[in-house]
């Protein structure tokens, strides 16, 4: 569809705002009260909010544009190449400037109680509404150039916000090692573009894909378009955490919780997914690269589930769960369903922001406590949070009529009707990730909410009223003050964390509305909304040929069963029998290690790649090249200079003497230089 483009100039709001609020307080935010910085963040964050809500209005309701397009002048301009600093809004920019700016929006609200006495309060929203500023660009770029500059600068945001408490090791090693990894991942990136621009000439995406709309497949050569959606890939499974780019993500859970909220759950990460989709008219030209596609979103979605069952820490768990269904949005672009894709990813932003914010609640209350096992009988002390979190619990868990479930069944049913050959095994990992993911998610209900007390009575280490953060051990521990050294019990959390709650519950449990299919009595209206974007995508035309009802309801129908199972399993090894995981981890106990220490891949990377390069960089670049030739070059130049000098310096001795015999030597050179000099110019 070619673009139109009217004087929307108010576009430009959306990313400049959320910059405009990183510029006062990371400037001046450090002598501002701690009430007016959080009204700087949050005001430059409703407003892009009911922009996007107002467009919403324009494109939905008032049958607006299917393409708004603001174009400034030309950014980039060289021979053979122009590059526009362009904005670009269609459907799909939209559902995801709706996820970035609502859900960040109660993200900030939430962060306002949960901050409210930390330790450079100032920096974290200048760092939130930076992360803001990037993502937005990113989203409404209207080429690759632009994209991946949004694409960098959440991953420099990102690293900022993990590594907040810098002061402990493990957040300042989590935050370079999210930045590192994304490196590898971007590095795929930048030699697409390379790519790209040596056969199309061009980086925006209206004229690249209609480049590729109007290649004959005789016309493609040396498998091109394959190459450039793998190395897309590559960026893609860095910034979406899949393998085998996914290790940054749970060491991210350093960070903040209302930061793992942000970014791990409801945006960045689904950078990756977004990309993918948006380039959609690429992938769909190689069956290669979607099969690839496909492959690591299965073989992530089921490994990282595998991990999550016997994690402890509760913010762990969830950082599993999202590298897990983050897989399923993987699965469904690479059989063509990518509809369904962003339908999921809509609803995992509303209950995965829910289930981490909840988890920070449950933090909160125990004084900083993260580890499951020092958690239970909860669900009386903090009922809110209980009743919020078991929405966003039963909503992951693919319990209808929650929002989950929609959208994971849409997911499994377009698997199992796709025409890739590995349609049929990809919905049985599915189905299966998806009974793991019913077990671990209601296995932290469980420990968290309910049986026996595991927690002593804290001192109110209330970081919302008495208390501050100390940059140590695991997590941010609380010191309370002096003046308040009373004990109190657990505790719920202030209002400005429990809206934001309440607000994502509601969101989890009617989200799925927008998705309900034909055979369940709806209209799916989400599908309908991206048809102008995906309408020419064959495989997505392939993939919804004419199934029956049926069929749809009966595999609606298994994947609700197995999610049935996955719940009454947890119930009955951490409720009705608590004694029997212990006993059957006792059983199999390489098998529980394994899977408890993540199947040591971390240490396998360290042992495979960390640790040779480290003694490469050392050996070589350090020693040989750094110490041998750099240094060398350098005493070698400084002692050259000191020899001369050396010499030099006798000239200027000070010594009346020493001055005629050197007058007298010089005077002498010259007149052999004139003398033998002639005589050989005569010659």
């Amino acid at each position: 569809m070619p673009p139109v483009s009217p004087h929307y100039d108010y576009l430009w709001l959306i990313p400049l705002l959320p910059f405009a609020g990183f510029l006062i307080n990371g400037t001046i935010g450090r002598k501002l009260p701690r009430t007016l910085v959080s009204a700087v963040a949050l005001i430059c964050t409703a407003f892009p909010a009911a922009i996007v809500a107002w467009l919403w209005i324009i494109m939905k309701a008032t049958g607006g544009p299917g393409v708004i397009q603001v174009v400034s002048q030309p950014w980039i301009q060289i021979t053979g190449l122009a590059v526009n600093f362009a904005f670009t809004v269609d459907h799909l920019t939209l559902i995801m400037l709706g996820i970035v700016t609502g859900v960040g929006f109660l993200i900030h609200i939430y962060s306002v109680g949960y901050m409210a006495h930390e330790e450079g309060y100032w920096r974290f929203f200048a760092y939130l509404n930076l992360f803001m500023f990037f993502m937005s660009v990113l989203v409404l770029a209207e080429n690759f150039l632009l994209m991946f500059v949004g694409w960098e600068g959440v991953g420099l945001a990102s690293y900022l916000l993990i590594g907040f408490y810098f002061k402990k090791d493990s957040a300042a090693n989590a935050g370079k090692k999210a930045f590192i990894v994304n490196r590898i991942g971007d590095f795929g990136f930048l030699l697409a573009m390379f790519l790209i621009v040596r056969e199309f000439g061009s980086l925006d995406f209206t004229h690249v894909f209609e480049a590729i709309n109007s290649w004959s497949w005789t016309q493609l050569h040396g498998g091109v378009l394959t190459a450039i959606a793998l190395l897309l890939v590559l960026g893609a499974t860095g910034k979406s955490a899949q393998i085998p780019l996914y290790i940054w993500l749970p060491d991210a859970m350093e960070g903040p919780t209302p930061v793992s909220a942000l970014i791990h759950a409801a945006t960045m990460v689904t950078a990756g997914i977004y990309m993918v989709a948006r380039c959609h008219t690429l992938f769909d030209r190689s069956p290669y690269a979607l099969g690839v596609v496909a492959i690591i979103g299965a073989a992530t979605a089921i490994f990282a589930a595998c991990i999550g069952m016997v994690q402890h820490d509760i913010k762990r768990v969830l950082a599993y769960s999202t590298v897990s269904q983050l897989g399923y949005m993987f699965m469904a672009c690479g059989v063509g369903a990518y509809a369904a894709g962003i339908f999921h990813l809509l609803t995992h932003a509303f209950f995965k922001a829910l289930l981490f914010l909840a988890a920070g609640s449950v933090i909160h209350a125990l004084s900083g406590e993260q580890d499951m096992r020092k958690m239970g009988g909860l669900r009386k002390r903090i009922p809110i949070t209980f009743w919020t979190m078991t929405i966003g619990v039963v909503a992951i868990a693919g319990i209808p009529p929650l929002a989950g479930f929609f959208s994971k069944d849409e997911i499994l049913y377009q698997t199992f009707i796709s025409p890739n050959p590995l349609g049929k095994l990809l919905w049985i990992v599915g189905v299966a990730t998806a009974g793991m993911t019913s077990f671990y998610m209601f296995r932290l209900w469980f420990k968290t909410f309910f049986g026996p007390e595991h927690f002593e009575a804290h001192a109110d280490l209330h970081d919302h009223g008495a208390a501050v953060h100390a940059y140590s051990g695991s997590h941010a521990v609380m010191v309370a003050d002096p003046e308040e050294n009373h004990a109190h019990s657990v505790h719920e959390s202030p209002w400005s964390m429990l809206g934001p709650l309440v607000v994502l519950a509601i969101l989890s449990v009617i989200g799925g509305s927008v998705g309900v299919p034909a055979a369940m009595w709806g209209h799916d209206e989400i599908g309908h909304f991206l048809d102008p974007v995906f309408a020419n995508s064959a495989t997505a035309e392939a993939a919804t040929t004419a199934a029956s009802h049926g069929l749809e309801l009966g595999l609606a129908a298994v994947s609700v069963l197995v999610a049935v199972t996955g719940f009454y399993i947890a119930y009955i090894f951490y409720y009705k029998k608590p004694r029997t995981a212990a006993a059957l981890a006792a059983r199999a106990p390489a098998l529980y290690r394994l899977a408890e220490n993540k199947f040591y891949i971390d240490e396998i990377y360290n042992a495979l790649v960390v640790t040779p390069l480290l003694m490469f960089t050392r050996l070589f670049l350090g020693g040989l090249v750094d110490g041998g030739i750099v240094n060398g070059a350098g005493a070698a130049a400084g002692g050259t200079t000191r020899g001369l000098s050396s010499l030099v310096r006798r000239v200027q001795s000070g010594n009346i003497r020493s001055y005629a015999g050197w007058l007298a030597i010089g005077a002498a050179a010259v007149l052999l230089v004139m003398i033998f000099g002639r005589s050989i110019w005569l010659h």
